[in-house]
């Protein structure tokens, strides 16, 4: 997943505890945490949630997540794409506050506690949450890592969808039900939708330094203004699965609570038409915000829904 730019951080010596904490990239724990806060409301309004499950879940998505972001910023060093002409916040790797060494190091041992929450959850739900869990780090690697890394050559893009989405709130409703809800597929499209948007962000933010890395994302492949409507598109869906869930009976109006933040969203997108470069970094931190709100909103929705099938 995406970086996500912030204040600047003050400066962090090499291989301190600040170094590793930049490494994790706090800023984007939120993507990872709301898929599991929406699967959980769908298990709440169906069978009922089972608070161990959910918590190692929960656990299991945040180590991921931190994984994903040590891969990225070894990975993306070696391949050339992280260098001075960066526009995000600061790599630690590129930086030279963590050698390449440590960060693998680190990344296992994160990947490593993950797997520790995928035994539990196997214990709880059987066999097929070590597929997703296996899954789900070899897609966090091969992300930037490895011989065909999917950021690179446009395919980014539907493997966050995949799994931010449906692999993570269908995921958690799975780990608490022991099945998959139909509401939590119905649910899973507008969390891995504004968690995309994040990356389109990022991808229309790099189109130049991607270009000279060898990065073919969407927004390399066929343009900024091919970027905007991508992230136009998502948007329009987030906030019509909703409206869709409470026109088809499924669930009651609260489940409208998301649309709160359509002003918002509007005003991310107009910013995405309008600035280049450095600036979009803004636009960036508020797309995560507002996956973060329209995320909590939706999972509150969904609960006071009350009971029914799904």
């Amino acid at each position: 997943m995406s970086e996500l730019a912030g204040a600047a951080p003050s400066p962090a010596l090499p291989g301190s505890a600040r170094a590793w904490w930049m490494a994790v990239r706090p800023a984007t724990l939120g993507a990872a945490a709301v898929p599991v806060f929406v699967g959980t409301a769908c298990a709440f309004a169906g069978e009922g949630v089972r608070w161990g499950p959910a918590l190692a879940a929960l656990i299991g998505a945040l180590l991921l997540q931190i994984g994903a972001n040590f891969a990225n910023d070894v990975f993306d060093y070696e391949k050339g794409a992280d260098t001075s002409e960066r526009l995000g916040p600061t790599r630690t790797v590129q930086a030279g506050l963590l050698t390449p060494r440590q960060m693998r190091h680190g990344m296992l041992v994160v990947f490593g506690l993950a797997l520790s929450c995928g035994v539990y959850l196997t214990g709880v739900a059987g066999p097929a949450i070590i597929v997703i869990g296996l899954l789900s780090i070899a897609s966090a690697i091969a992300y930037t890592g490895g011989p065909y890394p999917l950021g690179y050559h446009g395919l980014g893009d539907v493997f966050v969808m995949i799994f931010f989405g449906f692999v993570a709130v269908c995921g958690t409703a799975f780990v608490q039900t022991g099945r998959v809800p139909e509401l939590s597929v119905w649910a899973a499209v507008p969390v891995g939708a504004l968690a995309t948007n994040i990356l389109v962000v990022n991808n229309v933010r790099d189109r130049e330094t991607d270009v000279r890395a060898g990065k073919r994302t969407l927004a390399v492949r066929f343009g900024r203004k091919a970027g905007i409507a991508q992230y136009a598109v998502l948007l329009g869906l987030s906030y019509l699965v909703p409206a869709s869930l409470v026109l088809s009976g499924r669930l009651a109006l609260t489940v409208l609570l998301p649309l709160l933040t359509l002003p918002a969203g509007i005003l991310l997108l107009r910013n995405l038409m309008r600035d280049h470069g450095a600036p979009l970094n803004q636009t960036l931190v508020g797309t995560a915000k507002l996956l973060v709100i329209f995320g909590v909103l939706f999972a509150l929705g969904i609960a006071s829904s009350g009971h029914i099938p799904t």
